[in-house]
């Protein structure tokens, strides 16, 4: 019995040993397969062209993505320089700003200026109305301010379609801005003088029942390239341009949206804010049945 069990733990210790070597020559043979370069340069090189790696990245984004929209990255930490020059302020809302706690907007300033005017989205396409719509639109009216509402353009819908559906949602008054078509998407199967003729059909529909010309928002570049026919520029121009000292774009225009980053008591979240290129006698001058009310105060003053 000892001399089987001898043999027998000296084979094990064999085996074991065996399974050792052969375990040693896989590995040796697996790590054998990495590529080359893997094995070319020591370890703290790879973590050198690691770091070197980040770096370059975040060069790169500050790049693209920082530097050219600076203005930005300060308005969103508080720094952002407004417009000079400007007294009429005013702001645009839609759901996105939730419920508005319109007894602390009430008080309000915008570089030590009252806040004027508020602009709310509407409608959207043929069928969408926004949530806050007619909350926002009364309360304004409520608050004191000159009030505005406008139809987000949908490429999914016709013209006619959109401008009847704003036309039932929305019920402007005397004294409430002329209605507002925001525009900043074109179809690309159309073509620019078709695309045109349909943004033309959705304003004169508005303007035969307001009989007032409606106000055109888009940002400036959309504008040069895709409204640029003398006909648009009978219209009052309300322009999108962020983070600039002042407005590139040549023509006339009546509102200016600077920044998207602005912040006031009563709002949760950032706020557009907006400039009125004019007097707060040329702003009531541009509302529905102005020239009726202003005649009335004019004799009234006298």
């Amino acid at each position: 019995m000892k001399g089987t069990k001898g043999k027998t733990s000296n084979k094990t210790t064999i085996s074991t040993a065996t399974q050792y070597r052969r375990k040693r020559h896989y590995s040796s043979h697996k790590s054998s397969h990495l590529p080359h370069f893997f094995h070319r340069y020591p370890r703290w090189a790879w973590w050198l062209g690691g770091i070197g790696i980040v770096v370059l990245y975040i060069w790169l984004f500050y790049y693209f993505f920082v530097g050219p929209t600076g203005f930005r990255w300060r308005a969103l930490y508080g720094d952002a320089n407004y417009p000079e020059g400007y007294e009429i302020h005013g702001i645009d809302i839609s759901h996105y700003q939730g419920d508005i706690d319109w007894e602390a907007l009430q008080n309000a300033m915008i570089e030590g200026c009252p806040l004027r005017f508020i602009i709310m989205k509407s409608t959207e396409g043929a069928n969408k109305l926004d949530i806050n719509f007619y909350d926002n639109f009364y309360k304004a009216r409520e608050y004191g301010y000159i009030r505005g509402a406008y139809h987000f353009w949908s490429n999914k819908s016709t013209a006619r379609e959109q401008a009847y559906y704003f036309i039932k949602q929305v019920h402007l008054e005397d004294g409430d801005l002329p209605p507002v078509l925001d525009i900043e998407h074109k179809p690309q199967d159309r073509p620019v003088e078709d695309f045109q003729r349909d943004v033309l059909t959705w304003l004169h529909i508005v303007e035969d029942k307001y009989h007032v010309k409606p106000i055109i928002y888009t940002y400036y570049k959309f504008k040069e390239r895709y409204l640029n026919a003398p006909v648009f520029d009978d219209y009052p121009y309300w322009i999108a341009h962020y983070y600039v000292d002042k407005v590139e774009y040549k023509g006339k225009w009546k509102f200016w949206q600077h920044t998207d980053a602005g912040k006031l008591p009563g709002i949760k979240g950032y706020i557009d804010f907006n400039i009125y290129n004019g007097s707060f006698y040329d702003l009531r001058k541009l509302t529905i049945g102005s020239h009726e009310q202003i005649g009335i105060d004019a004799y009234e003053d006298e």
